[in-house]
């Protein structure tokens, strides 16, 4: 669907009804990432009304002008935010880059947010400043491999973990197809002009009491996970796990432990309001 008004337009799509769960992917991909990842955990009885936007410059939503910084950019969340859900309350999920955006948004948004989940998320933006592991492949289909184009088997490799035909054929499914529509410029620009740090300190925040969600890939060399370990001061009621086995494609590569961890966090957020 696609919402347009004097100052954004955006796509997304939705999935069941009832309570909003807004849904960030990262920097590149589109929607249908969050989608293979999430909502095959979902059943027609729960009530969630899942949202899954595409942020500016990616998938179908375009890039505007005035947007040249992640401070504009999480204005422009903040809009969709408005647009789509004003006034309500709502869970939020960042993954990557999302993470980053959904961070920032508890600057603002901490009181309508009854739960937080971060997968992979960048913590500090700029990749020179992360403690990184080294990237390293658990396991190896070399026949796979082989089948792949230069092109494709450099891109995969160069991020996936668990190399397997069923990881690549999600990945090829839920990300390539995505990558060619982002406007790689808009972003490289945002972050040649050293705007993909926020100006703000995300992290000056009163503790977030919500329940949240941290998975974090062992494996992961794009956003690590020592970085995420130090934010569990600032969410008291986090659950933080690193999965072995997984790089920045946690969601593929520990399909099954993904799932059980946010089926766990769902619940917590729905039983908070009991209390």
């Amino acid at each position: 669907m696609l919402y347009s008004n004097d100052y954004i337009t955006f796509n997304y799509e939705e999935a069941g009804e009832g309570q909003p769960i807004l849904i960030l992917h990262g920097n590149g991909p589109d929607h249908r990432m969050m989608m293979g990842c999430l909502e095959p955990l979902f059943t027609p009885e729960q009530q969630y009304r899942r949202i899954y936007v595409d942020l500016p410059g990616m998938g179908l939503t375009p890039a505007a002008d005035w947007i040249q910084s992640s401070d504009d950019m999480l204005r422009a969340v903040e809009m969709m935010i408005e647009e789509l859900i004003p006034g309500e309350r709502f869970l939020l999920v960042g993954q990557s880059y999302g993470g980053y955006l959904a961070r920032g948004l508890l600057r603002n948004y901490a009181d309508s947010i009854e739960g937080l989940f971060l997968l992979c998320p960048c913590v500090i933006a700029e990749m020179r400043d992360r403690e990184l592991p080294q990237h390293q492949a658990a396991i190896c289909d070399k026949e796979l491999l082989e089948e792949l184009s230069q092109a494709e088997r450099d891109e995969f490799t160069s991020i996936a973990v668990v190399q397997t035909r069923a990881a690549w054929e999600r990945y090829n499914r839920e990300i390539v197809s995505a990558l060619q529509l982002a406007d790689n410029g808009f972003m490289e620009r945002i972050k040649a002009a050293g705007k993909y740090p926020f100006s703000f300190d995300a992290d000056r925040i009163d503790p977030f009491l919500k329940p949240s969600l941290i998975l974090t890939g062992r494996q992961d060399s794009m956003t690590g996970y020592r970085d995420a370990w130090k934010l569990l001061e600032l969410y008291p009621h986090a659950a933080f796990a690193v999965l072995d086995h997984a790089g920045h494609n946690l969601h593929m590569e520990q399909e099954g432990l993904l799932g059980a961890m946010v089926k766990e966090w769902l619940s917590r957020a729905g039983n908070s309001k009991l209390i």
